[in-house]
């Protein structure tokens, strides 16, 4: 008769089941899956010990697994029982289903023979029903199929509650057995599936797997994979794609069939995939997904035949690397921002400026060649910057005449700003208010310049506008405009603060070096910085 406490026992050992179940599908691979195994009958099924042995391809069990008692586990794991000797244990004692009990009345034969094993110590039974030391319990696994092939048996010892397992138990451990073999076997394919990918790129164009060892390892491949036509009107074309690229991009396979990967990468990144090899080739870019976004993706292209002499097609296989680019692009601009303006950095001012200008002296706009693709270089020829003719595609940069009348030449100007009045308020208020300013400023000189233009802070209450395409004229007015909308009064917590700035103009030129440009700049602040001193002197 069932006591009243027992359907509340079967319903937390169901619980139990259940979870340790879905544990078996999230393991990696064979080993951890054979671990996994292991540990839901001691997490799970209220046993202290349990082993896994595993059929080897010879036939025989290996120790594949163990849980409960480290002891234990560094003895056996490892250790080898013949077929023979498994078969002998599998057909004595009771069977319970599956299952097969050996009480300790007959497990005394057992002890000599090679199939490794543990005893627990303690005292004998005191009832009929109550687990004794050397009691036996096995739950043999079985491949699904008509043949039931033997994949392994799992070993158990010592019930918690001391006694022999009831019908409920038997058929929770008698389940667990089933759902393991599932398991393991799902673990073998996704192993085989991984090792069929490894012949994939290595052979290539060697490759002729079976269509149906092709299909298993194309289909249930963890990581996308495309096959493309080659060659043709129609190049390029997928012709079939696997569930797990479909999965990344959000669009059905179906709707992927009227694609090629040209379709659907970023606009930006369209060279990129252009210059990727066919054969071996790899490149890093975005894929569209369904939503209008885009995924950072890593692609790995090999040729394939489909017969000795037929026609080749591309295979791709398409990595989700969006969390590494993600990082990675994070930490670029970690290395090229200031972090507290979040700016462009000292260092990234000067690449930009380094690319912008090239070392050839003595350029004038009169015998300089007029380049076909302005503000390009032209990176796929042997010719170098500034190696004239019609390879050399860097336009030059030159400075306009001197003073703030514009003679039409347009060039680079480099505004270097400097705050007047900072270091007062850094004194009297704070760093925490010196901050708050730098930010505010940085933010009114992003708004008061053109989308392309640079504004980068050099250091400090330094600051340097890039600004392309502009003449003499032009460049003051920016100056002007630049600093009257710094001078406005900036709230920093309720309390209103002011600074100035004073603007040098200089000009990028080729023949010139980054630091020379930046000099330039910086001398010309400081002139103007002294002259509107000595007008405030005269002045007061």
């Amino acid at each position: 008769m069932e006591t009243e406490s027992e359907p509340y026992v079967r319903l937390a050992t169901l619980r139990q089941l259940h979870q340790v179940v879905a544990d078996l599908n999230t393991a990696r691979s064979l080993a951890d899956t054979l671990q996994t195994v292991a540990d839901g009958i001691v997490a799970g099924l209220n046993y202290e010990l349990a082993c896994v042995n595993l059929v080897r391809p010879d036939g025989d069990l290996v120790v594949a697994a163990f849980a409960g008692s480290p002891a234990a586990e560094a003895l056996i794991t490892g250790r080898v029982g013949s077929r023979e000797s498994w078969e002998r244990r599998l057909s004595m004692g009771v069977a319970w289903g599956d299952l097969r009990f050996i009480p300790h009345t007959e497990g005394w034969v057992l002890i000599e023979d090679d199939v490794p094993q543990w005893h627990t110590e303690g005292p004998a039974p005191r009832f009929e029903d109550e687990w004794h030391p050397h009691d036996r319990l096995y739950a043999p696994m079985y491949a699904s199929g008509s043949k039931r092939e033997l994949l392994g048996v799992i070993s158990v010892d010592r019930p918690r509650n001391g006694r022999h397992p009831g019908p409920w138990g038997q058929e929770a451990l008698q389940m667990y057995a089933s759902q393991s073999a599932i398991a393991i076997s799902n673990a073998r394919l996704r192993a085989n599936m991984q090792r069929a990918l490894v012949r994939l790129e290595r052979e290539q164009q060697a490759l002729r797997a079976s269509e149906e060892s092709f299909r298993q390892a194309f289909e249930y491949a963890p990581s996308g994979m495309a096959i493309a036509e080659m060659g043709g009107d129609q190049h390029g074309r997928l012709l079939r794609t696997n569930d797990a690229l479909c999965r990344l991009l959000g669009r059905p396979a179906s709707a992927m069939r009227r694609y090629s990967f040209a379709d659907l990468v970023h606009p930006e990144d369209i060279g990129t995939l252009l210059r990727t090899s066919a054969e071996g080739g790899r490149a890093e870019l975005r894929l569209g997904r369904r939503d209008g976004t885009y995924v950072w993706v890593s692609l790995r292209n090999s040729v394939v035949a489909d017969t000795a002499d037929g026609p080749r097609f591309l295979l791709t296989h398409v990595e989700d690397i969006e969390e590494r680019k993600r990082h990675e692009l994070q930490l670029a601009h970690r290395a090229s921002h200031d972090a507290l303006t979040g700016l462009p950095n000292s260092a990234e001012l000067r690449s930009r400026l380094s690319a912008r200008i090239c070392e050839r002296p003595h350029a004038t706009p009169e015998t300089d060649y007029e380049a076909p693709y302005p503000h390009e270089h032209n990176f796929g020829f042997d010719a170098g910057p500034g190696a004239g003719g019609p390879y050399d595609h860097h336009v030059h940069a030159f400075a306009p005449a001197g003073g703030e009348v514009d003679d039409g030449t347009k060039g680079l100007a480099v505004l270097f700003c400097d705050l007047d009045g900072f270091k007062s308020i850094n004194d009297r208020f704070g760093h925490h208010t010196g901050d708050a300013v730098l930010i505010e400023v940085a933010r009114r000189l992003t708004t008061g310049v053109r989308d392309g233009d640079t504004v980068a802070r050099l250091g400090g209450d330094e600051f340097v506008v890039l600004a392309d395409g502009l003449g003499a004229a032009d460049a003051a007015d920016l100056a002007v405009r630049l600093r009257n909308a710094i001078i406005p009064p900036i709230r920093v917590d309720g309390r209103a603060v002011r600074v100035g700035a004073s603007f040098g103009i200089g000009w990028a030129e080729c023949g010139m070096t980054v630091e020379e440009v930046l000099n330039s700049a910086d001398q010309r602040m400081y002139i103007e910085k002294r002259s509107r001193a000595k007008i405030h002197r005269r002045a007061g």
